[in-house]
């Protein structure tokens, strides 16, 4: 059986692949000629495998600083000799973004919010999860951020609803023209770019909407030059009753999105599968993403996956283990959301944990063993 793509093609058998002219379709009806692109057998599949795999856990690389916050969704950029996190924390009201810093990939220090509450009656006013954009997606690249008019950008779900993801959720843009490495308030594009409420809305994300997370995609397969996956729920019958699925949106500015496709890309049909993050390897990309309360998977609840593809738009999964799943005591309720970084060698795959107390923390674990983190939750009594 052949899949879509993968980097290995690259590492592993880029001297083996040929490539012949073909065409690829665009499905709203845009035709590219150009070279045609390697089909992935299982062995290379497996072979993507063992260069993604982490199967050392160091821990918790952040704690939230009382029980009741939740940190989650980490993203990892790179500027100069500096690394830098944005990442989510709850506590009642709704989602603010954080920015935090680090030298080695595994101490992080907090800068501060990026994206706050607002005291308006903004769409937005009470969810602003946000997430890096237009990254450089080369595995083992720079990992630095990209710009587009003269700023940096970053997607978001927003929402009005005070909560954990309550409410209608729908997608945003924001940006800056400051320094990102510096906690600073990121503008908004004054709407959303994406609702689950507009006419446009198909079956797949007539409900609400959640992460999402934008590439830009020097190929234009889509006859397009930037790619937003995000994840959605919907059903075209009971809209609050829907899986959560992976679908994809194109633009031509950053501002205005449309839907791609007649199906989600990916689409497991009960539960969740989301979180999608891109990572290209060679002529090859790989969508790190998590499965939760999947119905063939009674024995975990969530877990990390990915799966390839050779043009950013046909998706085939891993069928193997997952490359993340619970084990440890602060990771044995969900172990989820990837964002996963190739430096010096070095394979970080970040991701939440939860423990069975349903505290919530960001982990790492890592392709070489380097040791264990020190960190760890506060005892629930703690003040």
């Amino acid at each position: 059986m052949t899949r879509p793509i993968t980097y290995f093609a690259v590492l592993a058998c880029v001297s083996m692949m040929t490539l012949a002219c073909s065409s690829k379709s665009d499905q709203q009806g845009i035709a590219h000629t150009e070279n045609a692109l390697p089909e992935v057998t299982d062995s290379v599949m497996q072979q993507v495998y063992e260069e993604i795999k982490t199967p050392f856990k160091y821990g918790l690389v952040k704690v939230p600083p009382s029980n009741d916050l939740k940190m989650d969704c980490p993203s990892i950029f790179r500027e100069g000799d500096k690394w830098y996190m944005t990442y989510l924390i709850y506590g009642g009201r709704g989602y603010e973004t954080w920015l935090a810093e680090s030298d080695d990939l595994l101490h992080w220090e907090d800068k501060g919010k990026v994206m706050s509450f607002s005291d308006t009656t903004d769409w937005d006013m009470n969810q602003k999860a946000a997430y890096i954009a237009l990254q450089d997606k080369t595995w083992g690249g720079s990992y630095a951020l990209g710009k587009y008019d003269d700023k940096y950008w970053m997607s978001y779900f927003g929402g009005n609803t005070r909560g954990y993801e309550a409410g209608v959720l729908s997608i945003g843009m924001a940006y800056t023209d400051q320094d990102p490495t510096v906690a600073h308030e990121w503008k908004r594009l004054e709407k959303p770019v994406l609702t689950p409420t507009e006419e446009a809305a198909q079956w797949w994300d007539n409900s609400t909407m959640y992460k999402n997370s934008v590439i830009l995609d020097e190929e234009e397969f889509t006859g397009h030059p930037f790619i937003m996956y995000y994840n959605a729920r919907g059903d075209s019958i009971n809209p609050a009753r829907g899986a959560e699925r992976i679908a994809m949106a194109v633009s031509d500015d950053m501002k205005n999105w449309k839907r791609y496709g007649k199906e989600p890309l990916i689409n497991h049909h009960k539960g969740i599968s989301g979180d999608a993050y891109i990572q290209q390897m060679g002529d090859l990309y790989v969508m790190f993403y998590f499965g939760a309360f999947w119905p063939d998977r009674e024995d975990v609840f969530a877990f990390n996956r990915f799966a390839v593809s050779n043009n950013l738009i046909d998706w085939v999964d891993w069928e193997g283990e997952d490359l993340i799943s619970p084990s440890e005591p602060y990771d044995d309720l969900f172990a989820h959301k990837s964002f996963v970084v190739k430096h010096d060698g070095v394979v970080y795959h970040y991701y939440c944990a939860v423990n069975q107390d349903e505290q919530r923390g960001i982990a790492v674990a890592t392709s070489q063993d380097l040791g264990t983190s020190e960190l760890d939750f506060l005892p629930l009594d703690a003040e």
